[in-house]
């Protein structure tokens, strides 16, 4: 399948994306129109992308050795690209065999050596997701020699012998993307790795191509009909970037688009209860989380950290302005993971709180938040604030910026932390590596979450999280990540509070619509649109 010349591209994007009110009742029958937030896109190079916008063009895009099925993500990760592959006696090696036949967009071959390019180019290019890869021993001076194609398989080598689910799931990461090796070196610029070319184009084998990307205004796909897993179900899909969820509800109602993806609970509301519409819950895996900084005189106290437990109001925040778009979840792994735990047996109840200060002696404290300036964060703040100051704690809330709150938070300034978390990969190794690990807590500069609230982890629940890692039985891996969380639940001072579920308003005809769940990013190969 050939590219489109840029003056053909532009006149169909523009033709597609200026939907008129007047002149259109509903969206065209083979397109699907989607309005989101995307003005976080930087790049559609799956080697930097690592923005949620940018990774769910790829998604569409690209294709991995292994990927989910939108349809059944609860199966976990199944071949792609890769058809199958063996895992050598000494756990180090897992070789893939490539699946035959298939072409990227260009009509080039899916070849091997274009995989193992892939991956070796992600590790030189060293971007913000490399880390995915390099966790496995990669570096930029090992890596042509760790990952090699021979023929139809592609063999990677690591430095230890991981977990087979564990590597597996970091390959369904964007990342792990399969770049069109010979049409990607034709636009190579100095030492880039093509980098810059493809920040703006397409060089994938998924089920669309690109075709056209206007910064903060839209996305459109086309679909690959030579596609090897069947043909897309609508021929184009437009992502519009409608940043106000009143502008989305009101071009749903108007049919102006199929899909509204970033409504507020009052809009959602308005939404479902309208007769031509419709509104799919989908579980994400993104958290709200509390982090209580070990630095902090009075939150360094063991007494406080279990009355805190007691004075977050997960039923009446849940049950109000978190109504339908957060589930209330208290464990670090999201639901839909591998060793998810169900235990939410933390309850509000402030009396028990008060005994547990009052026993340690603890009779009043001040203690500061300091948070992002948006309705939710403030209103769990407020909400915790009243509650502590019921046991005798005072609680100052300090707005500031998301930039403000993220830079302070990182330079361990904020002594009690509101805020969410999102998993970088499909595999619980992503959560319980943020939030169980900290092999320095001294260290002047650390990334994880356990870092920034100077929580000294356990070197027992720290070598139960590295032990997982190598564990190759999924099943007692599960229990082993299981048995993690009960303890960090019941004794760490960073406590998940919310998962998020995002409630998507669309058409009634709009079929099979999959956000990508807690594992993925949207998918639109298998969306389709009737009556």
């Amino acid at each position: 399948m050939s590219f489109l010349k840029p003056s053909a591209r532009a006149v169909l994007f523009a033709t597609a994306v200026a939907f008129a009110p007047a002149a259109f009742a509903a969206t065209p029958a083979d397109t699907l129109v989607v309005a989101a937030t995307i003005d976080d896109i930087i790049s559609l190079d799956p080697g930097q992308s690592f923005e949620f916008s940018g990774n769910d063009v790829d998604q569409n895009l690209y294709d991995r050795l292994v990927d989910f099925d939108p349809l059944d993500l609860e199966k976990g990760f199944q071949p792609s690209l890769a058809e199958s592959w063996e895992v050598s006696e000494d756990g180090k090696t897992i070789t893939f065999t490539m699946r035959e036949g298939v072409k990227f967009h260009s009509g080039n071959p899916v070849r091997a050596e274009d995989a193992a390019w892939s991956l070796q180019r992600a590790v030189k290019l060293d971007k913000s997701p490399v880390f995915i890869l390099t966790q496995f021993g990669l570096t930029a001076d090992n890596v042509e020699e760790m990952v090699k194609a021979d023929g139809n398989k592609l063999s990677i080598t690591m430095d230890k012998p991981y977990a087979e689910s564990f590597v597996l799931n970091c390959l369904t990461a964007n990342v792990g993307s399969i770049v069109d090796k010979e049409l990607a070196m034709q636009h190579v610029e100095g030492d880039d790795l093509a980098n810059t070319w493809l920040t703006t184009n397409d060089a994938g084998s998924g089920p669309f191509t690109l075709g056209a990307w206007k910064p903060n205004e839209a996305v459109q796909f086309i679909a690959f009909e030579d596609y090897w897993g069947g043909a897309p179900k609508l021929k184009r899909v437009i992502v519009k970037n409608v940043a106000e969820s009143s502008s989305q509800r009101l071009q749903l109602e108007q049919g102006d688009i199929d899909v509204a993806r970033n409504l507020s609970p009052t809009d959602v509301d308005a939404v479902a209860a309208n007769d031509k519409l419709k509104i799919q819950d989908e579980l994400r895996g993104r958290m709200v989380y509390m982090g209580m900084s070990q630095k902090d005189p009075i939150l360094s106290n063991p007494a406080v950290i279990q009355a805190m437990h007691h004075l977050i109001d997960f039923e009446g925040m849940g049950n109000s302005f978190l109504k339908g778009q957060w589930r209330i979840h208290q464990n670090f792994l999201p639901e839909g993971y591998l060793g998810a735990s169900d235990d939410n047996s933390w309850k509000f109840d402030v009396e028990a709180a008060k005994k547990i200060l009052a026993d340690a002696g603890v009779t009043s404290g001040t203690i500061t938040t300091k948070i992002r300036d948006l309705p939710e964060y403030i209103n769990i703040a407020q909400t915790l604030q009243a509650a502590m100051a019921e046991a005798g704690l005072t609680l100052n809330i300090e707005q500031m910026t998301g930039a403000q709150v993220l830079d302070a938070y990182r330079a361990r300034q904020v002594p009690i932390f509101i805020g969410e978390w999102g998993p970088d990969y499909s595999d619980p190794q992503t959560n319980a590596s943020a939030f169980a690990l900290n092999p320095d807590n001294a260290a002047e500069k650390g990334s994880t979450i356990a870092w920034r609230n100077s929580y000294a982890v356990p070197q027992e629940m720290q070598d139960k999280v590295n032990a997982a890692l190598l564990e190759p039985d999924s099943d007692k891996r599960k229990q082993m990540y299981i048995e993690i969380q009960k303890e960090f639940h019941d004794t760490a001072p960073i406590m998940p509070l919310f998962q998020r579920v995002e409630q998507v308003g669309m058409q009634k005809g709009v079929k099979d619509w999959s956000g990508g769940g807690s594992v993925a990013w949207v998918m639109y190969k298998q969306v389709s649109k009737g009556e």
